[in-house]
């Protein structure tokens, strides 16, 4: 896991990337915004429409609503016919009236509409409707550029694949493979290891390993993309000696691949693995998705933000791809010391949202994800006393009360301490209260 690296772009990239797309992209993360942004707000252009959703603006309607107020006061005519769709409720209707809206505003020269922070809006299934209309709709001469802090593959992978579309921002992203319009197309292996762990190749789930070892060695080979022989052998055979363990290897690794090819109709040999200069990384014939990496990769993104909103975001994604203890119900070590690290960051996620709702006063939502946490790290006595300190705060002094009992037989039991000065002065309020 690397921190992010910035890209060091152009204007001239950006127009070279950009030229003759319909829907530009701009992935999370990427100086592309800034570049774009930049040159055209202090150009002061005719030929950039800018447009940022508010807060309040969380639904289509009220979005175009707002587009029209926003730009009918300084270009004259702008919205007549998205006005008049708006009186219903046809998404499709709502798509093409834009589209003709602002081909009338662009007449003959070159026109970018630019919409920031387009997540405001969730993308359901009359979003994607207008903008599936909005982008058939508009003609050559008009891009449509969107900003957002998150970005999902569907529903724009088709625009993409169609060459409609263009997303900037993922040249240095390892996940980038799904905006990635390759030549060959390549099966899509999906590894879902929060939870039991299951296997989809295009789709179709793998139910038959053939034995526990291959499906524990593939989930190693995903959990680890950079692993020596010697480390493979320790972890699974450290009492073999070195030739019996490479012939147990050998055909482990064969019966992955075979698993992965029954699933494929394309004849042909599919390695989850590639070897070179020592180290077994991922093969280049599979397309990967693995939850866990999206989980940390949401989590330390989190950490790097200075947003509030951001990090929200961020944090609710990886807490909804938490699905359950990393492979539950396997216990070879390094799956119990994986499970326990993730785990733990599951545990901090929550802990983090917590305390972003604490600091906006919402102390009941601040509560439950806090005792969520003491579930996955029920260590935290700092999160006890913030459990202990929400109940009082909301008048549920015996809550408190019982909450501090807990505490003091759970360390009394685990750990053989009495609680810290902190948390005693602590339950002297609540004693106070009662």
């Amino acid at each position: 896991m690397t921190v992010r690296e910035i890209a060091h772009v152009s204007l001239d990239s950006f127009r070279e990337r950009t030229k003759g797309k319909k829907l530009v992209l701009l992935y999370p993360w990427t100086n592309y915004r800034n570049v774009f942004l930049n040159y055209y707000l202090q150009s002061g252009g005719e030929d950039l429409l800018y447009y940022r959703i508010t807060a309040e603006q969380n639904t289509l309607h009220l979005w175009l609503q707002g587009l029209i107020s926003d730009f009918g006061s300084s270009i004259k005519g702008f919205g007549k016919n998205l006005d008049a769709a708006l009186e219903g409720i046809d998404a499709k209707r709502l798509g093409q009236a834009l589209a003709e809206d602002l081909k009338a505003h662009s007449k003959k020269s070159s026109l970018i509409f630019y919409i920031d922070e387009f997540d405001r809006i969730p993308f359901d299934d009359a979003m994607n409707t207008f903008f599936t209309e909005l982008i058939n709709n508009v003609p050559a001469n008009i891009q449509i550029a969107l900003s957002s802090r998150l970005l999902t593959h569907q529903p724009w992978y088709g625009f993409v694949e169609r060459g409609d579309a263009v997303v900037l921002g993922t040249e240095r992203r390892k996940d980038d493979l799904i905006f990635r319009v390759e030549e060959t197309v390549k099966p899509q292996l999906e590894v879902y290891a929060l939870g039991r762990g299951h296997v989809l190749v295009n789709g179709v789930a793998i139910t038959n390993w053939d034995g526990a070892l291959p499906r524990n060695l593939f989930f190693y080979f995903m959990d680890n993309p950079l692993v020596t022989r010697d480390e493979i052998f320790t972890t699974f055979w450290p009492d073999l000696p070195v030739k019996d363990a490479t012939n147990v290897f050998h055909v482990t690794k064969r019966k992955i691949s075979e698993r992965i090819g029954m699933k494929i109709e394309e004849p042909g040999s599919y390695e989850l693995t590639q070897y070179g200069s020592g180290f077994y990384t991922p093969s280049d014939k599979l397309v990967r998705h693995y939850d866990v990496e999206d989980f940390e990769t949401a989590v330390e993104r989190a950490l790097l933000t200075m947003d509030d909103r951001e990090e929200v975001m961020l944090l609710s994604r990886a807490i909804d791809l938490y699905q359950g203890p990393f492979l539950q119900g396997l216990e070879m070590p390094w799956m119990v010391e994986r499970r326990t690290r993730l785990r733990t960051l599951y545990g901090q996620a929550l802990i983090s949202i917590g305390r972003i709702a604490k600091r906006r006063e919402e102390h009941e939502k601040a509560l439950g994800l806090f005792l969520r946490a003491l579930k996955e790290t029920p260590e935290r006595e700092d999160i006890h006393r913030e459990v202990m300190a929400l109940y009082l705060h909301i008048g549920m002094v015996e809550d408190a009360r019982a909450h501090y009992q807990r505490l003091v037989k759970q360390l009394k039991d685990t750990l053989g301490i009495e609680p810290s000065l902190e948390t005693r002065n602590l339950y002297s309020l609540i004693e106070q209260r009662l």
